[in-house]
Formats: C-alpha cells, structure tokens, sequence
C-alpha cells in the first residue's frame, strides 16, 4: 500500500543556491571546465546556463533548474556572500544558509560541514556533488564513461489521484494513499445518451453489503474526492454530435448531475476523447468550451470538476488547454500512448516526450496549479515510474493522476514502494 509517510527534505532547500541571476562574477575557486558533463535528474537531462566543472576531482555542479522544480525559496545577500533557502513541508519550515568560500553550513541553526565550499562561476553558485549528495537528499551517482552526474529527486507530497475502473476492487485498498479517485462508471454512448449502465462502463453491480454507494461514502468519508468519470469518444463523430446537439447536450448533462446526486460524488470528471483528428480543431474546441460551461452552470458550485485531455503533443488538436483551465478545477495530461500501437504492456513512455507535453500545456497558459500528469501504470515500470513523477515535480504540478487502480499488482509487486518513494499525497 502506498502508505503516506512524512518525507524528509529538510536539507534540499540548499539544491537552488545557484538560482540568483543577480550574483557577482568575481571568482572565489579557479575552476577549470571538464568538457561534455551532462546533468539528469529522474533520468531526464537538466539545462543549465551555467556548465558543470570539474576542479582537482571535485565536481561542481549549479542546481538553478533543480532548485526551482523543488519550488525552494532562495534568498541571496551580496553584502555576505551567503544564500538562504527555506522549505516547508506539512507545516514545518527548513531553513539553510551557505556562504561562498565556507565548508560549514547552518541547517535550521545547527552547524553542518561540507566536503568542499560553494564557489562563484559566471554569476553563479555551485556545489560540490559530494556535499550535495551526503547533505541535500538528494542520491546522486557519477559515470566516469559518459561523463554524466545522475540525480534522484528526493520524496515530495503532492496532489495524487486514482482511476477506479469497474475491475479495480481487489486494489480498493490504495484509495487512502489518493487524495482524489475519479470512478470510471459513466459513458455517453455512441448514439449520445449518457448511460450508467453501458458495455463498457458501468455502475458496479453490489456485492453483499458493499455497493456503489458505498464504495464512493466510504472515499468521502476519509477526505478522498470522489468524482464521477465520464467517457466518451469521437471515434466516428459521435462526440461531436452531441456536442453541437442542445436536446443531446442537456440530456447528458442531466444524466451526470443525476448520477453525482444519487451516488454522493463530490466531483466530476470529463475524459471525451478523439476531438481535433478528423473535423476542425478550432469548432471542436469551442463546441467543448460551451459544452464544459453549461455543465458547470448545471452542477452546484461544490462540485469539482476536471478534465482528462490528449497531450498537446498528439495528433488530437480540438482541446482549449487555456480556457479549459479557467473553467475546470484542474486538467490531467493523458501523457502517454506515444508508443506504436500493438507496443506490450510496460513499455516506458518516452520522458523527452511526457517532458514536451508538460511544458506545452504551461506554455498554453495553463496555471501549473491546476495541472496533473496522468500515467499509465500498463505502461510504465517500478524502474521507470519515478521519471515521470519526477518530471511532475521538477515543474512543481498540482500532481499526478493514475491510470488504474487495479493495475498496480498486475505485472509485480514493486510498482507501489516505487510511486511512494517518489511522491506521496499531499
């Protein structure tokens, strides 16, 4: 089980003791560059403007980029030459100060030694990585072949959510590490009418005691957001159809203020797929606009309501990000199925390529608040799971959304201590 443990990253605040652009360039250390040192961290390379230097077997390396994604605050004092980072987690402030040209640090008070002292380069701070790795939580390794520092970021709470599909009982166990389960149990059909009780999605039929409206009572009960998942797909055009439809549009729309009512969900969540492929993207994207608006005006305003899209890096071109994310609560980026389709289970989504569609969304102009990178766990590993929630960290994201429960035991045992060694609920 996922089990929510407090993370400690008392000392990474010091990770972004590079981030001052306002540094002096006078040099404390003369350094002398090694070529070609690349940096990765969660497997996915970092970008600097500032290079790594390697000086009497000393690798020094800036964390500006690292130090943003941990979202620390980083004050710089010229006058002392010293860098203050302050992080807080669960209510507890961490607080740092390292000075240029000193081996000691303080960690909330308390004298800490370093292996070598910061230096200034280029109008930045660097670190040595042995202090970093046995000071910042931060575990990091060197490849003397490549020529590459890899880093693993260290544990971080954020916003988690499951996907609970009709077959995901025997993993309900792992709704207490989510803060939020959108419960795949709706479709509006191909012919347009919203439907409980479809082929493929459908409300789960009771056993025993334990019945829909049990399960969704028993989310709410423990501060877990119960939502309503609702399908549909434009496969052929028929999502467009209802979309443009106003007596097909209403119907649906009440079907799901009907279903949130009469099974307690406290949200709901829109996954329509395959806009902006065949027809216009642009009528496609407004026709989605004025479909999310009404049914927010139909829901009440304690309601949530979230949107699971196609990457912006997909063939799929009928989705708003930007004025979606005025109207939803947050969006989740269905960031994968990027590999050939027939492609076997657990196979790892390309990072360049989850890394691309993050980034296009905030370009869009969505607020990095309001944004979940949605994973496959049918296509990640306990090896590779981490790069994508790492990804999610580095661009301090509302957090991430799992697609399924119910797939987290299916290939081995491992694939849930991965996930909480990454990332727990917030």
């Amino acid at each position: 089980m996922l089990m929510q443990r407090t993370g400690k990253i008392a000392v990474a605040a010091v990770m972004a003791l590079s981030i001052m652009s306002s540094i002096p360039a006078n040099l404390s250390h003369s350094l002398h560059a090694a070529p070609a040192i690349s940096v990765q961290l969660d497997h996915v390379l970092l970008k600097f403007d500032a290079s790594p230097r390697i000086d009497q077997g000393v690798t020094y390396v800036p964390f500006r980029t690292v130090g943003e994604a941990l979202g620390i605050d980083i004050k710089w004092n010229s006058k002392t030459q010293t860098v203050t980072a302050e992080n807080t987690s669960k209510g507890k402030t961490t607080k740092v100060v390292l000075q240029v040209g000193s081996k000691t640090a303080t960690v909330n008070g308390a004298k800490v030694k370093l292996a070598a002292a910061p230096v200034q380069r280029e109008g930045r701070v660097l670190i040595p990585l042995s202090s970093f790795s046995s000071q910042f939580g931060v575990k990091t390794s060197w490849d003397q072949k490549t020529r590459t520092v890899s880093m693993i970021s260290p544990q971080r709470e954020m916003h988690l959510r499951g996907f609970y599909a009709i077959r995901a009982y025997h993993e309900i166990d792992l709704l207490p590490s989510m803060n939020s389960v959108a419960f795949g149990w709706s479709r509006i059909e191909r012919d347009g009418q919203f439907t409980l009780e479809g082929k493929e999605y459908q409300i789960p039929a009771p056993a025993g005691e334990v019945t829909a409206q049990s399960i969704v009572a028993d989310a709410a009960s423990q501060q877990i957001l119960p939502s309503l998942m609702v399908y549909a797909l434009d496969g052929n055009g028929e999502l467009t159809k209802v979309l443009s439809d106003s007596s097909l549009r209403q119907k649906s729309i009440e079907g799901i203020k009907a279903a949130v009512q009469d099974y307690g969900f406290g949200g709901v969540v829109l996954d329509f797929e395959g806009l902006g492929f065949k027809l216009d993207a642009k009528q496609q994207q407004q026709l989605l606009n004025e479909y999310v608006k009404e049914l927010k005006q139909s829901l009440p305003q304690n309601i949530a309501i979230s949107l699971a899209l196609p990457p912006l890096n997909s063939a799929y071109k009928g989705y708003d990000y930007k004025t979606l994310a005025t109207l939803a609560d947050d969006l989740i980026i269905m960031a994968y199925q990027y590999n050939p389709v027939g492609t076997e289970a657990q196979v790892p989504e390309p990072n360049s390529l989850v890394n691309e569609a993050i980034e296009l969304a905030l370009q869009a102009g969505v607020p990095k608040e309001k944004l979940l990178l949605g994973i496959s766990i049918n296509s990640e590993t306990p090896a590779s799971v981490g790069d994508k929630l790492g990804l999610a960290k580095r661009y301090d994201l509302k957090g991430a959304a799992f697609w399924r429960l119910g797939l987290f035991r299916t290939y081995n045992t491992e694939m849930e201590s991965a996930v909480e060694a990454s990332v727990i609920k917030e």
